[in-house]
């Protein structure tokens, strides 16, 4: 049922896209600057050309080596801290002014900082994953709080917390809340990982790639640069629901053979 509905989704997410062609052309014909709003024909040539070029196919490489770690250090990092606010009021209060600092300071002074701490090179993985931990805690922590007590005093009965309990309890239980979790620190961790390629001029990456394309003025680059991040983005979020389905698949064969 839900991949069906999946599939049904689709049309409308390409007529979405179509849509924000449409806005960007009516921009560019209200604006009279065909400059900064170039047509989208001239974006999908430049769209196209770019994927036949070996250096972008690195730069994506850059960025996703850049997200995947820091979605991987906010994960571990904003699971286990999660957990500890769920379970200890005390240490949720304790944590609450650290995670409204990392959620809402601006981008560009936590990059600031960050770069007269770390090495340029360290900087999207530092900043990006700093900035993901409070949206990771945050779910974690309201699963956690989500689950029956009931559940929770069946496996009192046998053993304290430990790693089985979390892996065979917690987990399932939060498993909707680290999903929606998960899509969303996708879609923002590219934007935090390429903003701070950019700011640091990181080699051979998509934020150093936008970097040149805007002092060339090369805006329908620029715009196509941007829609390779937005299919990066969907791919990647879509990532862990297409391998859970092929799993499932391969032991439903399993069990019927």
């Amino acid at each position: 049922m839900e991949p069906n509905k999946k599939k049904n989704q689709w049309p409308a997410f390409c007529l979405g896209i179509l849509l924000v062609g449409v806005l960007i052309q009516a921009a560019g014909w209200l604006k009279g600057d065909r400059l900064v709003f170039p047509d989208v024909g001239e974006i999908l040539q430049a769209f196209f050309r770019l994927l036949g070029v070996g250096s972008t196919w690195r730069q994506i490489g850059t960025t996703l080596v850049h997200l995947a770690e820091a979605l991987a250090v906010s994960s571990v990092a904003g699971t286990v801290l999660g957990l500890a606010q769920g379970r200890s009021e005390f240490l949720h209060t304790l944590l609450r002014p650290l995670m409204a600092m990392l959620r809402s300071i601006p981008m560009i002074v936590m990059t600031v900082i960050i770069m007269v701490l770390f090495r340029y090179e360290q900087v999207p993985l530092v900043v990006s994953s700093l900035m993901l931990v409070p949206l990771i805690s945050e779910a974690t922590c309201e699963g956690v709080r989500r689950i029956d007590p009931e559940l929770v005093d069946v496996y009192r009965m046998n053993s304290g917390f430990n790693a089985r309990v979390l892996f065979q309890v917690y987990l399932p239980l939060m498993a909707g809340y680290l999903k929606q979790a998960y899509v969303s620190a996708v879609g923002m961790g590219i934007k935090l990982v390429v903003t701070t390629e950019y700011l640091v001029q990181a080699r051979d990456s998509l934020g150093k790639a936008v970097y040149s394309s805007a002092y060339f003025v090369e805006y329908a680059e620029i715009y196509a640069y941007a829609l390779i991040m937005i299919l990066l983005a969907v791919a990647v979020s879509e990532l862990p629901g297409a391998i859970g389905r092929m799993v499932e698949e391969i032991k439903e064969r399993g069990g019927s053979t």
